[in-house]
């Protein structure tokens, strides 16, 4: 053995010593940190804050730093080539670790970053937790969020099925067979549900303001427990007759082409056809309760087409209500035709005048034939002359009229995009459910409407009687007997059970918190 490796080893025997004298000095509780960080292969980027009890160790830069002064001292006498990674000593690779760990946790990364660092699945899943809404606007942060939410419909319609649509919804609107899950008809799902819900709401005020005359705040306010317990249950009752107007126009042409346009009018029956195969979708306890709150419904939509005061014409013109209440035709037309949402549309029409032109204009509109706009006069200059145009301005007109004639795929195409871009390609370019019909449709439909007094009520009373869900017709309730079941409070847990299901959580039921009584009461 040389003298050199005779001095580095008396060197390294010395700074042994040296440690152990200063670990001394230092106390137990910095070499026990030491010790428990060299156990393990990896050090986790923990933060300060998560360590508790013995974990902590005692900042590097105030123990460690005479150490390695004193290291670097020895190391510049009895060395002269450069310390490597492997001849550092222990103190100087923790104080190398805990200032990584340091410049790691000082500045810590936005969401964004830390988002797009996660995996796709993991980012699909983050996503579906979020509501509609936010799932949708998330599509116009950017291309990349949108091929995301455009390519994972199917997981993320499943999780809304499954955590935020009512029991009720899926039974009336299955999955037609053969199509996969997207966004189309989840979309169409929830719009049936918010008209249901506002229609409800509505219908909960102006039973209050005329069937109960409920006209001040405090009696209002005592009222609201079963208030909100009658919207609550009104919900699932519109949404029901949302679908039996939605499928009857759809059946009523398809009646009409199979028979060569001949209609119900022209055809004897003793029920209707397209009445009864709609009912045979339903259930025997949802079809019992809607025809016991269908009564309930018309009238609510007629009386708000009526003029607000039951009295003469002199105090009507005096008050402005000049024009009567629509014939029954046009209350068919507009259930039939129109469907619910566009009841809901005329109902939130502020005054009786604007409300009753609406009306008109709707019914005029499903007629009258669209006018073809004539091609304006070209404005001549002073004199005949007239500026002339540029080749250049010429040049993108003739472009516009290009891409207008061939459509959007071509125009597309024309930029440099792809045919089939997710952009102007997803499930929601179907528009949305019950859509307003053609001229043709409207006016092959509007002369076999049925008589208003007739709809649903003969046919379901027929069935309900054949199926047997009741002994007799005065077993039906009607009128005040209606009323009572929506304001009661029992039965609200059973049917939470059979409208919502029983795996469904809070967010699918309406809120209960404005229908708990007054303990004091």
């Amino acid at each position: 053995m040389d003298h050199a490796h005779i001095t580095e080893f008396g060197s390294e025997q010395y700074l042994e010593k040296l440690q152990q004298a200063q670990a001394q000095e230092n106390g137990v509780q910095a070499q026990g940190a030491v010790s428990t960080l060299l156990q393990s292969p990896f050090i986790l980027p923990i933060r300060e804050s998560g360590a508790t009890g013995s974990d902590v160790a005692v900042k590097p830069n105030e123990q460690k730093r005479p150490e390695k002064r004193g290291f670097s001292s020895w190391r510049s006498r009895f060395s002269t080539k450069p310390p490597s990674v492997s001849s550092l000593s222990t103190s100087e690779q923790l104080e190398r670790r805990f200032s990584l760990l340091e410049s790691t946790t000082k500045q810590p990364l936005p969401f964004d970053q830390l988002f797009a660092a996660l995996p796709n699945e993991l980012q699909v899943e983050i996503i579906a937790s979020l509501p509609l809404s936010d799932v949708l606007n998330l599509r116009l942060a950017s291309k990349s969020l949108h091929a995301l939410v455009s390519l994972n419909e199917v997981p993320i319609t499943r999780y809304h099925l499954d955590h935020h649509v009512p029991a009720y919804a899926k039974r009336l609107y299955p999955l037609p067979q053969g199509r996969s899950l997207n966004f189309h008809y989840l979309c169409g799902i929830w719009h049936r549900l918010h008209v249901a819900a506002k229609l409800s709401h509505l219908m909960c005020q102006l039973i209050i303001r005329e069937q109960l005359l409920l006209n001040t705040d405090e009696k209002r306010r005592q009222y609201a427990p079963q208030t909100e317990r009658m919207r609550r249950r009104l919900i699932p009752i519109l949404f029901t007759v949302f679908h039996f107007f939605e499928t009857y126009r759809k059946l009523h042409l398809k009646y009409m082409a199979e028979h060569d346009g001949v209609g119900l009018s022209k055809t004897p029956y003793t029920v209707n056809p397209i009445e009864t195969e709609i009912l045979n979708m339903y259930d025997d306890r949802t079809l019992l309760r809607v025809h016991e709150a269908f009564p309930l419904v018309i009238w609510a939509f007629c009386r708000r087409l009526r003029p607000p005061s039951y009295v003469g014409r002199v105090e009507r013109s005096l008050r402005g209500y000049l024009k009567e209440r629509p014939p029954d035709e046009v209350h068919v037309a507009v259930l039939c035709l129109g469907g619910m949402r566009e009841v809901l549309r005329i109902w939130e029409v502020k005054g009786y005048n604007a409300r009753r032109a609406a009306v008109d204009a709707w019914y005029e509109s499903i007629f009258q034939e669209q006018l073809v706009e004539s091609e304006p006069k070209k404005r001549r200059g002073m004199l005949g002359l007239k500026r002339k145009k540029s080749s250049f301005n010429m040049g993108k007109t003739n472009g516009q009229v290009h891409e207008g004639h061939y459509g959007t795929n071509d125009m597309s195409t024309a930029r440099g995009k792809q045919p089939d871009s997710l952009v102007f390609h997803t499930s929601l370019a179907a528009g949305m459910p019950m859509a307003a019909l053609s001229k043709e449709e409207s006016k092959v439909l509007a002369p076999d409407l049925p008589v208003l007094q007739r709809i649903w009520l003969i046919t379901a009373e027929a069935m309900i009687l054949d199926r047997k869900i009741v002994e007799r017709p005065a077993h039906i309730h009607r009128n005040a007997q209606v009323f009572t079941d929506l304001i009661s409070e029992s039965g609200i847990d059973e049917e939470d059970q059979w409208l919502y299901g029983t795996t469904a959580p809070e967010s699918v039921r309406p809120n209960l918190d404005a229908i708990e009584e007054d303990p004091d009461e």
